[in-house]
């Protein structure tokens, strides 16, 4: 599903115009993003929960020269899907 799809089936099932719709899924995008940046977990009951997961620094290869290298750490979103969201993604056929 794109964006584009989720707007018209929020707006459809909400009664409300597409860029009302559209406004109000990039203010909780946004949200997410912002709770993220700052290390905060974002949790929707029963869907699931985002979390800003930290990777050690590691050594690697680069592929085309076969030179070692240094991956630096970083951080990154990860997302833990929940109980009802693996339900019903189970159930489905």
């Amino acid at each position: 599903m794109s964006r584009d799809e989720l707007v018209k089936k929020i707006a459809a099932n909400a009664g409300i115009s597409q860029k009302v719709a559209s406004v109000a899924l990039a203010t909780v995008l946004e949200g997410i993003t912002e709770s993220l940046k700052k290390g905060e977990k974002v949790s929707f009951v029963g869907f699931g929960s985002f979390n800003v997961a930290h990777r050690k620094a590691r050594n690697g290869i680069n592929p085309k020269t076969k030179k070692p290298l240094k991956i630096p750490a970083r951080k990154v979103p990860v997302f833990k899907a929940g109980k009802k969201l693996k339900e019903a993604v189970k159930k489905a056929k």
